[in-house]
C-alpha cells in the first residue's frame, strides 16, 4: 500500500491542477459574458418626453426644502443631468459616487431625484456624502418624465432640450449619457453600437500595423454619422 502512495499523491496533484485550469477558464468566460451583456441593461424608455423634445418645466422642492427649477433655459447656462435613485436600489448606490464626481465639471449640473422613505433617503445622503448636490424629494419629477425603473438618468441641455435618457446600470452607461451632448448620440444604445462598430471596422479595415486608407476612414466616418443621426 505504501508503494502506491507516491502515485496517489501525483494523481491528486494532477487533478488539482486540472481543476484549477478549468476554474480559471470558467472565470474568464464569465467575465467575457458579463462584459458583452452589461450594455444591454441600459435601454431608453418608450414613455415620457422623447430625445430632442423640450423637457417638462416644473419647480420641485428638495429634501433640504429648497425650490429647484427643472426644464427651460438653465439660469447658469449649464447642462443638467437628472438621476433618479432610491436607497433600496443597490445599483443606484454604486453609481452615486460617479454622479457626484460629474458635479465637478464646469458645464454639468447634477440633480438627484429620490424615491422612497424620506428618512432612508436622508441616511443615504449622509452616508454617500451627497450634501453638495440638489436632492429632490417628491413624485412630481418622476411622473413628468414617466420614470418606471431605477436607476434612470436624463440629460437636459442649457436650452431645456432632452439630449439623452435611459436606464443606467454601469459607469459606462452613465458616462455615455453625461457626454451625449458632445458626442451627438441620443441614446446609450446608439453610443455603444457606434463604439463597437468603430472598433470592429478599425480591426478589419487594414492589415496589422498599417493605418486604414483615406477611403476606409471616410466609410467609417459615414457609418458612425449614420448611427449618430439614428
Amino acid at each position: 500500500m505504501s508503494d502506491l502512495l507516491p502515485y496517489v499523491l501525483i494523481l491528486h496533484t494532477v487533478l488539482i491542477l486540472v481543476l484549477a485550469v478549468m476554474v480559471f477558464g470558467l472565470t474568464r468566460q464569465i467575465g467575457i459574458l458579463h462584459e458583452r451583456l452589461a450594455p444591454m441593461g441600459a435601454m431608453t424608455n418608450d414613455h415620457g418626453p422623447e430625445v430632442g423634445e423640450m423637457a417638462p418645466t416644473l419647480r420641485a422642492r428638495s429634501i433640504a426644502n429648497e425650490v429647484v427649477q427643472i426644464g427651460g433655459a438653465n439660469a447658469k447656462g449649464r447642462t443638467t443631468l437628472l438621476m433618479f435613485v432610491s436607497p433600496s436600489c443597490p445599483v443606484c448606490k454604486k453609481l452615486l459616487p460617479i454622479a457626484k464626481s460629474f458635479s465637478s465639471r464646469e458645464n454639468l449640473e447634477v440633480i438627484l431625484v429620490g424615491d422612497g422613505d424620506a428618512e432612508e433617503q436622508r441616511r443615504m445622503i449622509q452616508k454617500e456624502g451627497l450634501q453638495t448636490l440638489p436632492y429632490l424629494f417628491g413624485p412630481e419629477v418622476g411622473m413628468a418624465f414617466q420614470v418606471g425603473k431605477l436607476p434612470y438618468a436624463v440629460l437636459i441641455d442649457r436650452e431645456g432640450v432632452i439630449r439623452a435618457k435611459g436606464l443606467v446600470n454601469s459607469r459606462e452607461h452613465l458616462e455615455s449619457l453625461a457626454v451625449a451632448e458632445e458626442t451627438g448620440y441620443g441614446s446609450i444604445q446608439a453610443y455603444l453600437k457606434a463604439r463597437d462598430l468603430s472598433q470592429s471596422l478599425a480591426r478589419s479595415a487594414a492589415p496589422p500595423g498599417e493605418p486604414p486608407s483615406l477611403r476606409e476612414q471616410t466609410i467609417l466616418q459615414e457609418r458612425l454619422d449614420e448611427e449618430r443621426i439614428s
